[in-house]
């Protein structure tokens, strides 16, 4: 049974407004907000020494995206990997997106972590 178009959002949770993205954005060292209306998201680029490595942590945010069943997109460069969270569901960024930033965050290197490239 599909809910009716006004029911509240499902479990996985509501767009947060501004003001709340922006007060949880500050304790996630290296995240931005891109895009801008409808493509609002969080982002960080992630630098490595080598294309293994980038490939290496790629493949580890998809395994953690997929366990979590949110998937974020990403860009791969030969040294560089920028991963964008935002809840297509909610149409907006929500507390889904910055626990999963979070958790990219655990999976880079400690030296890593919160090296983002502006």
């Amino acid at each position: 049974m599909t809910p009716p178009a006004d029911a509240p959002k499902s479990a996985k949770g509501q767009a947060l407004s501004g003001p709340q993205v922006i007060a949880r954005l500050a304790s996630l060292e290296g995240w931005k907000l891109w895009g801008d209306g409808d493509t609002l998201a969080i982002e960080k680029t992630f630098r490595f020494d080598s294309y293994l490595q980038t490939i290496a942590f790629a493949n580890a945010v998809a395994f953690m995206a997929e366990q979590q069943d949110h998937h974020p997109d990403m860009l791969l460069t030969y040294r560089h990997c920028s991963v964008r969270w935002r809840s297509h569901d909610v149409g907006g960024i929500s507390p889904r997106d910055l626990r999963c930033a979070a958790l990219v965050d655990a999976l880079a290197a400690p030296e890593q972590a919160g090296s983002a490239i502006d």
